[in-house]
This record gives C-alpha cells, structure tokens and sequence, in this order.
C-alpha cells in the first residue's frame, strides 16, 4: 500500500529504530534564500531543445515520489505527484518522458485526467501531455519505470562489493531521469521535491536530499523518507539502494559505501571539512546543510557526480594517499557553480563545468598549495589542448556556447566544456587581479542562487558589475571570442612553465636514449607521473616499453589514472605484454573515462587491438553502465555490425 511522506513521516517519528547516518536535517538553514518557485527565463538563449516542456505555459515546480524498488523485476514503480505553475489559459501541460509505463494520471481530487503518450524519439524520449482542468494544480501520476530505465543500473550481489546483496543507484545526468521520473526534465525548470522510498530489508536507501524523517521497517521492507526544499534541478534527484554504512568526517560531511570500502574511503576522504571550509572562504556560504559523499561500486559511469548533499562518487579515486582527491574538490564546488547556478540548457553546459573546474583548482590551491594546483592547471591545459588538436581548431565544437546543431548534452569534449571554460575564468582573473574577480563572482553566486543562467546572461553580468564600461577592460578580455568563437583567443593565461620543468627535462632525455630514473619516480606526485606518460612520445620501440615497464611496473599500478595514461600508451604501441593489465582495468571497473578509449583505440586496430576489444567488452559489459555501453555497442564488439 502506497503512503505520502507525511504519513511515513508521521509513523517513523512514533517508532523506534535504530539510526544508520546522519540525523533527520531539521534545521532549513539558509531557506531564505531559496524562492518556493524558482523562476523560468523567457530569453531564446534559454530554450531547451532537448526538452518536451513548455513552461512557459505550464511548469512543475514541485515533484513528490512515492515508489517501492523491485530488484526481481528491475523496476521503481508507485506514484509522482506534482504540484504546478500554468498561465490561466493553459489546456495541458507537457512532461518528458522515456520507457515510462503510464498506468493513470488524476488531478489532486482524485479525478482522472487524460494523457497521451507521444510518438519517441531515441534520444529524448516521448512527450507526457496532460489535459487541464480550469482548477488542476496538480497531477497524480501511477506508473513504473522499464527494466532497462537508461538512469538506473541494478547490480547483482556478485558485482558488489560485499557480494551478499543487491545494488541499485542512478544517474540523471543530462536526460535520464526522465526514465525513472515523468516530470519536466529541462536544467531550466527548477523544482523541490520530496520522496518516500521502499525497499527490502535489510538494505539502505539514500537519495540527493536529507532525510525527512527515520526510517520504518515493516512486514520485510523499510520505508525511508527524504525532502529536498530548494529548487533544484532535475537531473540532481538521484538515489541509491544496498548494502550502505554511514562514518562522518566532520561536523557536516560523512561518507556511504559499503561496509568493505568504508576504511578506504573514509581515510581518503579525510580533508573534505577542510574542502568545505576553503570553498566557503572563497566564495560563499555553503547552501545546502551537509555534504556527504557515496562511494559507489566501480560500475558508476563517471568520476563524480554533484548530486546536492551527497556527492556520488567512483571508486577508482581512492589511491591511498589522497593524490586524486581533486575530484572530491570539483563536486563540492558544483554546489556553487551547476547546483546553486544552474545551465538553462546544455549549449551552455561550460557554465557548470568550466566555472567547477576552475573553483576546484582554487580549493585545491587552498589545501594543497600553489605547486600542486599549478600543476592540476597545466594538466588542464593539456586536456585543453589535446581536444582543440582532435576537434579541429575551428570546430564549432571548440566553441563555449555550442550552437544549435551542436548543442547535445555530450556536444563537445570535456577538453572543451572542462577546461577551456576554466582556462577561459583564469584567463579573466590574470587580467583583472585575483582580489577583484574572487569579490566579482561571490557576488555572482549570491545574485544568482537557485537559478537558471546562460551565456547571454552571464557576459551581460560580468559586463555589468566587472567591467562597468570600461573599454579598455572589455578589449583585453575578449568575452565574445572566447564564448562563441571555435579555438583559443590570444589572450589566454597559459600555465606556469616551472610547474613541470624537472618532468619536462626527464620526457626530454627519455626520449634522447636515457635510462628510466626509477628513483626520480617514486618521489614524483601524481600529476607529475601523468605529466610524465603523457608526454612521451606516442611511438616508441619495444625495448623503450619494456624499458618503462620493467622499471616502473606500470602494468600493475593501483592509481587508475596513472594506469589509464600508461594502456593508452601501449594500446598506441601494440605492447602485448599489456594485454592482461588491459583486460583486468576493463573488467575491474566502469569508468566511462577510461573504458571508452580504451576500448574504442582497441576496437579501431583492427588486427591487432580488435579481438582484444572483442574479448574484453564480452567480459566486461555487463558491469558497464548503459551511459557507457550506449557508445561502445556501436563498434560493433558483441558480433553486430558497426555504426
């Protein structure tokens, strides 16, 4: 039987349970600052194309979840009821919906309303339309998700960690939620939302919001309350459910995983207090009560993401001494930069991005010191410039703002989106002093909290309240060039030449016939090994490798980035005495970062690399998450033809 969070609420805070995590968070701090309806901008640049909606007419503002999860039938099903805003006029409302089983749709009353369910589309999905009464507020929707919902991957037990229960955790990032939500699933709606969700017991459920109440068990499955009160946008609802422990980290963070990775990731999670802290130093309060982070099985797709108040997170950061913990930093400031101020739409995806990238370097600057972040710049200048070689230079792809054709959510290489978008806010602070840009967008962040922003928005902004006329100013920064031009304007900060000079000389003799200096090695950070790699030449000799090999023991490393660099290298090589470090990377995790090149650099060999993809990915794939395997099963490696 289906219960309102009010009621679950209401039963779990008579009952007695014993608490696994963070308190109930009561407190609504900052609540002020977040309008109960979050506005819609009515600007062209601000048309999300890759979005049924017309919110203009009629928009959600308000999404209230009540599903049980179904780990047999691999299915969320119940009710999401959504409250709405519409013009006096308005006939219907439009909801984005994709594999959706509609069951029924009533107004507040209990009435029925009729809904049609559009012809679909593969990318977006199929448009949800509601007719309207005069007086309809609100939809109550029944339905299920499909079992192959493309936001939600179901593990088995094997595929955990602890190999004794099921697993279940979701990605809404760009376009997926609308899989497992039927709700207006545009960056530019913002909506509040609150959720009951049921599982079997003994397993765990969290999701991007506090809890609202403690959790109940009853009859074999335990009820868990959650309420996100500041609009947010849609793709950050997210969830997971299994085997999950909680350990804090501080006053306002701790960390999930399962009970086997909470050690690990909780030693390497140790400075996130301080992340916190540098963060609101730098530009603002934190917004959103606690910061606690998930660490999720290797299956998750992405290094992180920035879902509010409990970042997801990949395993393969965890390297045991907290050299890959940038990461952790470029969430955290999604919490500003993405989560607070939000892309209208994804032709401005940079404006999330790019400003995190630059927010997390800063942070880690604050930690870490000015060497390390110097470095993690110039690492970003590469990814930068490595994009702009295999984009083309004049790529409309190069370009911050994508233009129409182009706008998809995955439109541009993160290169691009990432780090030119950062180079681009380092390029501004090296013009106008680091003092005046800091104060410039903390304020940015406080005009703009819990909005929407775009291009057009954001230059008109800085143009407002950093430039203020000044047309000397507006010459040297070039604004316009560097949003909506391709390539790299002239004025661009390049990084610091003596972050990596000892690096650079060593690539340099390496490559003169020098013996591998395994001593220089071991006491280089990170960045510094990945700087090394690559920069090597993408050709090299088999006594070169196994020079590198043997000495280093690069096919076995355990930090993930530095054994991505070092298969890229070999795969470029055909260096056969990597093929079993390649095919225990691919089937150990599912990083979307590194299996995809990986595998397609093998799949496009086709003598050599080819049967090695084919027989990897057979392995491999069904630990993949469908964000990934949605690319790689193009190529054609499971015994169909290639697209």
């Amino acid at each position: 039987m289906l219960r309102t969070l009010a009621a679950v609420a209401a039963i779990v805070l008579l009952g007695a349970c014993e608490r696994a995590g963070p308190a109930p968070d009561n407190t609504n701090a900052q609540a002020a600052e977040a309008p109960a309806i979050a506005p819609i901008l009515t600007g062209a640049d601000a048309v999300d194309t890759y979005s049924y909606a017309r919110p203009r007419e009629a928009r959600v503002h308000h999404v209230a979840l009540d599903l049980g999860v179904d780990f047999e039938a691999k299915r969320l099903a119940g009710t999401a009821t959504l409250d709405i805003e519409r013009k006096p006029g308005a006939k219907e409302i439009v909801l984005d919906s994709k594999g959706l089983e509609i069951q029924s749709i009533a107004d507040g009353n209990g009435e029925a309303l009729a809904f049609n369910l559009g012809e679909a589309h593969e990318t977006i999905g199929a448009p949800l339309t509601v007719a309207l009464r005069p007086d309809t507020k609100r939809l109550v929707i029944r339905y299920k998700s499909a079992p192959d919902a493309e936001a939600l991957q179901w593990l088995t037990p094997e595929q955990t960690a602890g190999k004794a229960h099921p697993y279940l955790f979701s990605q809404g990032q760009a376009i997926l939620n609308r899989s497992w939500i039927p709700t207006q699933d545009s960056p530019g709606i913002r909506q509040s939302w609150e959720a009951v969700i049921r599982v079997p017991a003994p397993l765990t459920a969290v999701m991007s919001a506090p809890r609202a109440a403690e959790p109940l068990t009853q009859g074999g499955e335990t009820a868990f309350a959650f309420r996100m009160d500041k609009p947010v946008a849609p793709y950050l609802i997210a969830i997971a459910v299994g085997d999950l422990k909680f350990r804090s980290l501080g006053e306002r963070s701790g960390v999930w995983t399962e009970p086997a990775m909470l050690d690990a990731a909780a030693a390497e999670l140790a400075d996130t207090e301080k992340m916190i802290e540098a963060a609101e130093t730098l530009y603002g309060p934190y917004r959103w009560g606690r910061y606690d982070l998930l660490v999720l099985p290797p299956s998750f797709p992405y290094g992180g993401m920035e879902n509010p108040t409990l970042t997801f997170l990949t395993p393969t950061f965890i390297a045991g001494d907290r050299s890959l913990v940038g990461l952790v930093a470029h969430e955290l400031a999604h919490s500003w930069s993405g989560n607070l101020v939000t892309n209208a739409t994804w032709a401005d995806s940079w404006l999330n991005e790019g400003f995190t990238s630059y927010f997390e370097n800063r942070i880690m600057e604050a930690i870490y010191g000015k060497h390390r972040a110097a470095q993690e710049a110039a690492l970003s200048f590469d990814d930068m410039t490595k994009a702009l070689k295999e984009e083309g230079a004049n790529a409309p792809t190069t370009r911050l703002h994508l233009p129409v054709d182009k706008d998809a959510p995955d439109g541009s290489a993160s290169g691009i989106v990432y780090d030119k978008g950062a180079i681009f806010l380092r390029t501004i602070e090296s013009i106008v002093g680091r003092e005046r840009w800091d104060a410039y967008l903390r304020s940015y962040f406080d005009r703009h909290a819990f909005q929407p922003m775009t291009s057009a928005r954001f230059l008109a902004d800085l143009r407002a309240n950093l430039v203020k006329g000044d047309k000397d100013l507006e010459r040297k920064l070039q604004l316009d060039r560097w949003v909506y031009q391709p390539g790299l304007p002239d004025n661009v900060a390049r990084p610091d030449p003596r972050a990596f000079a000892a690096i650079d000389r060593a690539v340099r003799e390496f490559g003169a016939g020098a013996a591998v200096d395994k001593a220089a090695w071991d006491k280089w950070n990170t960045a510094e090994r990945l700087r090394f790699v690559n920069s090597l030449p993408r050709k090299l000799p088999m006594p070169r490798l196994d020079a590198l090999e043997k000495t280093l023991g690069l096919n076995g490393i355990g930090n993930k980035e530095v054994r991505f660099a070092w298969l890229d290298l070999a795969i470029a090589n055909q260096y056969a005495p990597a093929v079993p470090s390649i095919e225990q990377f691919l089937a150990s995790q599912g990083r979307g970062k590194f299996v995809r090149p990986l595998i397609k650099a093998l799949a496009k060999d086709q003598t050599w690399g080819r049967p090695i993809a084919v027989r990897a990915y057979a392995k491999a794939r069904p630990l993949y998450h469908p964000i990934v395997t949605a690319e790689l099963d193009k190529l054609g490696l499971l015994g169909g033809k290639t697209s």
